[in-house]
């Protein structure tokens, strides 16, 4: 598993989801601690999980854009995707 932080995933987003779709786990962190763990879409195994990862890779996107995160992600990322 790569684990990477919030500003390096930001920068390297691009390289991540191209990581992540050929297989590898990324864990991002703040301030040292996970927050976010990137699965490609296809790998989550029910459809209720794949809008939620397809949500936390909006968000992610969303960070490269220099966007604010909302709630949702927080959520997310406190309480996984189970």
């Amino acid at each position: 598993m790569i684990t990477i932080s919030l500003a390096e995933a930001k920068n390297r987003f691009s390289e991540l989801v191209t990581r992540v779709q050929n297989g590898e786990q990324v864990s991002v962190t703040r301030r040292g601690k996970p927050v976010v763990n990137m699965v490609a879409a296809d790998n989550a195994s029910e459809p209720q999980q794949q809008a939620q990862v397809a949500d936390v890779f909006q968000q992610l996107a969303a960070i490269s854009a220099n966007r604010n995160l909302s709630g949702d992600l927080k959520v997310i990322a406190r309480e996984g995707l189970d």
